[in-house]
């Protein structure tokens, strides 16, 4: 079965909750046979990790992209002007449709598998008609498999109730558009891999939504959770008697840096009045000014690293890791990988979605600023629960969420597709 398989950023290295779960879907369908195609936008500072890539697909086509706040602000007016979302806007480009038209229209494509909802506008060409109101699809049409991180409009709707009210009409005009587009892909798609029980049910609502009172037929989900590779990720050696709180993510992505923002202006401080020794170490790349602000205002109390390629030191400092979320959808590959290395975590119960672990024996889950400072004091001042659900948290990881137990639930759909194709005739080789 030939794949053609579309990213929006490159997969490698695995650095980032997206390219995590990216990375270890490709290289579980490598390694089950598939023929694999990797169409992807990459950024200059990617190139050099092309050739990995290499090794797991038979080709790789790259299509340049660049970012820029004046790009930005035009994408935004476009997407005023035509009422899609603005991330649909702005990664509409002419020169990814170009290669994968060539791909299809040259090769024998079988799957078309569209990683993020961005990448989503690529394969909406290839709907044969009528295709959300019946279940089949023709020799010519690939199968149309949509990978969804997450349920994008959950995510902005959550950002609205957090943001300032003269933005708030703005995001919920955002929200909307996203919720009508998730619904419009589902529906016309084959098949939409979610990461969460929850993700699945707010994709449904949008497919409802979307509607608009028209028959359509029952859209197929698969829910296939994130995973992370526990061989490689290793248990750490803590420092005994740290009292230093890291917290990690990709700090340009609106929900992580308002996460983090939300502990370091609003709970570490209560933290600090119990624990006045209390250390608070953010990683992530692209920190906002005022991360960097908070680091020349409290010196020796708040570090900002920006990215770093090694976690383990840092991890090896800390007492505990907090993953403090208000918005945001799918699963934090960030606690998971926090479990994998042996590393207490208290989040929040938006962080915590999608993750099957026990209160108070794997994680803590604490939501009130008042009520998370209390947790993490606890935490810090108690290293035998510290050990506990760090081993614990290992466990969980190993047994649930490592890649190779994970991704097999993939082969649902899979094998949906081929059983498919078998009936028509169609090579699956």
């Amino acid at each position: 079965m030939h794949i053609l398989f579309l990213t929006q950023i490159i997969p490698y290295p695995p650095d980032a909750g997206p390219k995590v779960k990216t990375w270890h879907v490709l290289r579980y369908l490598a390694g089950q046979g598939y023929r694999l195609t990797l169409a992807s936008f990459v950024r200059p500072e990617e190139e050099e990790f092309v050739p990995v890539l290499r090794e797991l697909c038979q080709a790789v086509h790259t299509v340049p992209i660049r970012r820029s706040r004046l790009a930005d602000i035009r994408y935004l007016f476009r997407s005023q002007l035509s009422g899609r979302p603005f991330l649909i806007e702005r990664d509409d480009l002419a020169g990814m449709h170009a290669v994968v038209k060539q791909i299809v229209e040259t090769e024998q494509v079988d799957v078309i598998h569209a990683d993020q909802l961005s990448m989503t506008i690529y394969g909406l060409p290839y709907m044969k008609p009528g295709r959300q109101t019946n279940d089949s699809w023709g020799n010519t049409h690939p199968a149309l498999i949509f990978d969804a991180h997450n349920a994008v409009w959950t995510i902005v709707k959550r950002m609205q109730e957090n943001a300032s009210w003269y933005l708030k009409p703005i995001i919920g005009l955002e929200a909307r558009r996203v919720k009508r587009y998730e619904g419009k892909v589902v529906r016309g798609f084959d098949y939409t891999l979610v990461v969460t029980e929850p993700d699945r049910l707010a994709l449904q609502e949008a497919v409802k939504s979307s509607a608009n009172g028209q028959a359509s037929r029952e859209p197929h989900y698969c829910v296939v959770p994130i995973a992370v590779d526990t061989h490689q990720l290793q248990p750490v050696s803590r420092q005994p008697g740290s009292l230093n709180i890291m917290t990690m993510g990709t700090l340009h992505y609106p929900p992580n840096a308002d996460g983090i923002r939300w502990f370091a202006k609003e709970i570490f401080p209560l933290v600090r009045q119990q624990v006045p020794q209390a250390t608070l170490t953010i990683v992530g790349k692209n920190p906002p000014a005022d991360f960097l602000h908070l680091q020349e205002q409290y010196p020796g109390e708040i570090t900002v690293t920006g990215y770093v390629p090694d976690l383990t030191p840092f991890m090896e400092k800390a007492a505990i890791m907090v993953v403090a979320v208000r918005a945001g959808g799918g699963m934090r590959v960030r606690i998971l990988e926090a479990f994998a290395r042996g590393l207490p975590v208290v989040t929040t119960t938006v962080g915590l979605e999608g993750i099957d672990a026990r209160l108070g024996e794997d994680v803590l889950v604490a939501d009130s600023p008042a009520d998370f400072a209390d947790t993490v004091t606890r935490l810090l001042k108690d290293e035998a629960f510290q050990a506990k659900l760090a081993v614990n948290g290992r466990l969980l990881a190993e047994k649930c969420y490592d890649w190779q137990v994970v991704l097999g639930k993939m082969e649902e759909i899979y094998q949906g597709v081929a059983s498919r194709y078998t009936k028509m005739g169609r090579s699956n080789g």
